[in-house]
């Protein structure tokens, strides 16, 4: 079961990505079925970007795909609840292969929430009775970070999720600086009327617009970031976005090309503003994974030489 907490717990912190059938749709400055400019394409996604900072929340249903190859048997992962940014903030229930990876101990689903770089995973009743009937597995970024006694090591740890997968308004900012951005034209997505762009970022177009990175990195770590993500053949980043006549994206699409195949993230925004609220599980229902790992890591260790 330790197996299976662990692995999860790794899952988890990764993730911290249908199409609609084209139709008639009017788009600021153009008529029905007219591409946009790139001017006006701008003036859209500066819009939406705006409009999404301001919001600072969303319920999100998230999907993650990813070819076997890149990861074992496992390939699919799906995300739904509220989600919120500037600060972090998570409500969400997580799904799919990529959770239970063939393992009968992994839980099916396993709620998460987040609150002030603080994960809490709900590991279920399976869960509870290996660890004294706590089933909320609990990793405390910061407290890692301490330990560590690195400030570099904390910034890296706790802004994933403020980065570019996690936090809509920054990639809008990003996409905005695609060389290639563009109209698509109109699309439905759920039976809502949007506006469809795409635009593509090479990985060294996508560091020098991830503004988040240059807190997490200095110059010569991130040029072996950017060595290491090329030499594994991943050229770059597909954005596609949605954009309803409210000036808010109402699903976002990214893929990572790769040799192995391909990394799609797909996700769907409803309800922006929504309440973010999360309370964390009681302290007597919880376990810290960092002592799991001490425990692990101390029952590996040899027994010391008595001497006789």
């Amino acid at each position: 079961m330790a197996g299976a907490v662990l692995a999860t717990a790794l899952l988890c912190t990764g993730a911290v990505a249908c199409q609609g059938s084209d139709s008639d749709g009017k788009a600021k400055g153009t008529g029905s079925g007219e591409t946009q400019s790139r001017s006006q394409v701008t003036e859209v996604i500066t819009a939406a970007y705006e409009k999404t900072a301001k919001a600072k929340s969303a319920k999100v249903e998230m999907t993650m795909t990813a070819p076997k190859s890149m990861g074992g048997a496992s390939s699919d992962m799906k995300m739904s609840g509220v989600m919120g940014w500037d600060p972090t903030v998570m409500d969400m229930t997580m799904s799919g292969s990529a959770l239970t990876d063939g393992d009968p101990d992994a839980p099916e689903k396993v709620r998460m929430l987040w609150l002030d770089n603080v994960m809490y995973m709900d590991m279920g009743a399976v869960a509870a009775k290996d660890m004294d009937g706590k089933q909320w597995a609990k990793m405390d970024l910061n407290a890692i970070a301490e330990q560590v006694g690195d400030e570099k090591a904390a910034k890296q740890l706790t802004g994933g999720l403020d980065s570019m997968n996690q936090d809509p308004a920054q990639q809008l900012a990003m996409l905005l600086d695609s060389p290639n951005l563009k109209h698509v034209g109109p699309a439905k997505v759920d039976g809502v009327q949007t506006q469809r762009y795409q635009g593509r970022l090479s990985v060294k177009e996508m560091m020098e617009s991830n503004k988040g990175l240059d807190e997490m990195l200095g110059k010569s770590e991130r040029e072996e970031l950017l060595k290491g993500i090329e030499k594994a053949g991943i050229k770059g980043y597909d954005t596609e976005v949605w954009v309803n006549e409210d000036d808010y994206p109402v699903r976002m699409d990214i893929d990572i090309k790769s040799p192995e195949g391909t990394m799609k993230t797909s996700q769907k925004f409803t309800e922006y503003g929504a309440a973010a609220k999360v309370t964390p599980p009681p302290a007597g229902k919880t376990f810290d994974l960092m002592d799991m790992f001490k425990e692990l890591e101390d029952l590996g260790k040899p027994e010391p030489d008595s001497g006789v």
